[in-house]
């Protein structure tokens, strides 16, 4: 995971835990009105390309929805366990806010900052998560090899 899948996760972290809890609960139901064809129904042709099966299209939709909420957590997992690194009171402040779902902005009026203020410290708070999370290339080089730049 490097820097901007970390900011954009701690973007996207309010959504995604409500969109967890959502998921979880539709998934628990067994589903409704899926019982495959039968009679002439059954001998009728079919569409190319897919199954005609409900049952089998509804455990495949469901397969691709359970992968979905696996990746939410994996994202939300490296947030949470690294949540306790950032210690100083402004940081803790605003990645909580921003953990919430707030704008920068609204941020930033809240606790009489400015706007470009809260982006350094959430800046800040990204660097210091990166360091802790292993695989993060530093992208501060740019992409200068062997080049004069």
């Amino acid at each position: 995971m490097n820097k901007i899948e970390i900011e954009n996760t701690l973007k996207d972290y309010h959504w995604m835990i409500n969109s967890i809890k959502i998921m979880r609960q539709s998934l628990e139901s067994a589903g409704e009105g899926l019982t495959a064809q039968y009679g002439i129904e059954s001998t009728m042709p079919k569409a190319q390309g897919q199954t005609s099966d409900p049952v089998h299209r509804e455990v495949v939709r469901r397969g691709r929805h359970w992968k979905k909420v696996k990746g939410y957590e994996e994202k939300i997992k490296v947030i949470q366990e690294r949540v306790h690194l950032i210690t100083n009171e402004r940081e803790t402040e605003v990645l909580h806010w921003i953990l919430e779902g707030k704008s920068y902005r609204w941020i930033a009026t809240h606790m009489g900052l400015s706007h470009s203020h809260i982006r350094r410290i959430k800046e800040s708070i990204v660097d210091q998560i990166s360091q802790h999370v292993p695989n993060v290339p530093d992208v501060t080089n740019y992409g200068c090899g062997k080049s004069a730049c």
